[in-house]
């Protein structure tokens, strides 16, 4: 398999690097019973994770390695680094209460959702030259938003806790989803 790689598809994992390792920074930070460093580091990769995503796309068209694993491996690099790893962060800043859950929850299965139906319309929404010139939804890498909102909050102790079942935060990570998911919102492909 590993003759089958193109480069993009090598900056793909290290995007999937990223957010596995973010996963793992956030159960650190839960561990370790609060030292910031370590969820500053888990966070900080999901930008990292960010620049390989794009950097693997422009590689791709670069060099003509377009290929349906690379696609396929996006879209699972993408729900682990910009779904699995904010959500995991959220989690381990206190967003622990059973709706909270829910929350997060929701926002990695709309993620999920809007990759798979990414995946299934690219060929229909691109053009003649075969690029798509718009998502339908907004893309998940936009996750980067409510996280650092949330470490925001986080940090300024005002994550909004409304007695013990839920915080206010946790609506960042709903909002987010369902722009995910929406079909009425068009952003522009770059």
């Amino acid at each position: 398999m590993l003759r089958d790689f193109h480069l993009a598809d090598v900056l793909t994992l290290a995007n999937g690097c990223c957010g596995v390792v973010a996963v793992f920074g956030a159960i650190n930070f839960v561990e370790s019973g609060d030292d910031a460093r370590t969820l500053y580091a888990a966070a900080a990769l999901v930008p990292l994770a960010f620049l390989f995503d794009v950097l693997d796309g422009r590689v791709a068209r670069w060099r003509h390695d377009a290929s349906p694993l690379g696609r396929e491996l996006d879209s699972l690099a993408d729900l682990i680094s910009f779904g699995v790893a904010p959500a995991a962060i959220a989690y381990a800043v206190g967003l622990r209460a059973p709706l909270d859950q829910a929350a997060l929850t929701f926002f990695v299965i709309c993620g999920l959702s809007r990759l798979a139906r990414y995946n299934i319309t690219a060929e229909d929404l691109s053009d003649e030259t075969g690029k798509v010139s718009y998502f339908e939804g907004t893309p998940i890498p936009t996750s980067v938003v409510p996280l650092a909102l949330l470490l925001v909050l986080w940090r300024l102790d005002l994550l909004g806790d409304v007695g013990g079942r839920f915080h206010l935060a946790s609506v960042l990570f709903v909002v987010s989803g369902s722009l995910m998911i929406s079909k009425t919102v068009r952003i522009p492909k770059p």
